[in-house]
């Protein structure tokens, strides 16, 4: 079944998180990783999938969002979890996970697992996809990783979407890439996209950055 992504345009690029797959949605500081997750996280609510969405802040603020918010139409809250917490480390309750797992600021909450408590916590998720079908989605902050942490979690992802920007001759340029798919679909081209805080809009015309 997996969870439609439910955003003109980027639809076209990838349309579906498939069921029991780890996907990474990286940015910089825009907001734009977790503008995403929270819509995925949204959409399989609208399903009837269980969410557990793990953050490192604002709680009570995020399950009235995932419940409420203006992007989509309501849904129940009796399948959804919102948890805080300030470390993945001592995380015990992996093994009973279902359903839909979103981690917001995920680079954040792994800086304190060495790298092989970041493999095994991985392979354990990758377990329960093949398992149990768990979606796995990660919002990443570009950059807070060490080079052997990112290596590990591109490795045992199965797909990587980023959202880039750099300085051009009119200002910013935002633009994103899907560097891994499960499916071997890379897109090899520069998607650009504007990101204001409450929408994302794709652009698919081809341009020269």
């Amino acid at each position: 079944m997996g969870i439609p992504v439910e955003v003109p345009g980027l639809d076209t690029i990838v349309p579906v998180i498939p069921d029991g797959h780890i996907v990474v949605i990286e940015s910089g500081a825009d907001g734009v990783k977790s503008f995403l997750s929270r819509r995925l996280a949204k959409t399989a609510l609208r399903a009837g999938r269980s969410v557990t969405f793990i953050a490192s802040r604002d709680g009570p603020e995020l399950s009235q969002s995932l419940l409420i918010g203006n992007d989509l139409p309501p849904t129940r809250g009796d399948g959804l979890r919102v948890e805080e917490r300030d470390s993945l480390v001592g995380w015990q309750d992996v093994d009973s996970l279902r359903g839909v797992l979103v981690v917001d600021s995920f680079s954040f909450l792994a800086l304190n697992l060495p790298p092989s408590q970041l493999s095994e916590l991985l392979r354990r998720l990758r377990r329960l996809g093949h398992a149990q079908g768990l979606t796995v989605i990660l919002a990443t902050d570009r950059g807070m990783a060490d080079e052997r942490s990112e290596s590990i979690l591109g490795h045992l992802s199965d797909g990587w979407i980023q959202f880039l920007s750099k300085e051009g001759p009119e200002g910013l340029i935002r633009y994103l890439r899907v560097p891994k798919w499960s499916d071997g679909t890379l897109v090899d081209r520069n998607i650009y996209y504007e990101y204001d805080g409450k929408r994302l809009a794709i652009d698919l015309r081809r341009r020269v950055l």
